[in-house]
């Protein structure tokens, strides 16, 4: 009993502590809000223009920052579509990052796109699964088929860990390898390299807090069907 209570308390933390760090660091170099004189939009419009990516479309959305490998399209918060911030000019560098990644067939973001179709598919057959489990025993009176469909349920939910861990090299290419050496070409000040750095390491630490927190829900259905 203790060791498991042990191991809830670090998932819980690990689900946690990145999380807060992230929104630390993020809204820390929110400010000033008048830092640049692009705001994250035009900034990753002209990335766009001076990397021939015309195709890829920006434009502002209540999901997240994001790149849509299957429609083509960055995808910025409200934030930090029309602000021009530090952390606003830098998120928008690292999802022209991913488009770039995607322009010249990077793999590992291909192999994730394939992966979050059907990683999404397999968690809503897991909650699923879960859920209906007293509906099962009840329609087929046989205890003896609450255990394959209970694993096949935490097994299900289990495919949003590996989503979120198999990102994390894809997240940092995008921030160091394609972002940073993007951002320095002229759009930094010099003295806010370090921050950004901060700001595009939270970037893609953001998964660490995601991967954890399907952990944690792993965890928590693994403790309730516990005999």
């Amino acid at each position: 009993m203790i060791p498991l209570l042990v191991l809830g308390a670090i998932i819980l933390v690990a689900a946690g502590v990145p999380g807060l760090w992230v929104r630390r660091v993020m809204g820390r170099y929110r400010t000033p809000g008048d830092r640049y004189r692009m705001t994250g939009a035009e900034l990753a419009r002209d990335l766009l223009r001076r990397l021939e990516l015309p195709h890829v479309e920006v434009e502002q959305t209540t999901q997240g920052d994001h790149y849509d490998p299957l429609r083509r399209r960055i995808g910025l918060s409200r934030e930090n579509y029309e602000g021009r911030s530090l952390t606003a000019v830098t998120v928008a560098a690292h999802e022209v990052g991913h488009a770039v990644q995607d322009a010249i067939g990077y793999r590992p973001l291909h192999w994730r796109t394939r992966m979050v179709r059907w990683a999404t598919a397999g968690q809503r057959v897991g909650a699923g699964l879960l859920l209906g489990l007293p509906l099962i025993l009840a329609v087929s009176r046989s205890p003896a088929l609450l255990l394959p469909a209970a694993a096949l349920g935490v097994a299900g939910l289990a495919t949003g860990v590996l989503v979120h861990l198999v990102t994390l090299p894809t997240e940092f290419d995008a921030s160091f390898r394609r972002a940073m050496p993007l951002l320095e070409a002229g759009y930094l000040h010099p003295e806010d390299r370090p921050h950004a750095r901060r700001i595009l390491q939270a970037a893609a630490l953001t998964y660490v807090a995601a991967a954890a927190m399907s952990l944690l829900n792993v965890w928590l259905w693994l403790r309730l069907l516990r005999p």
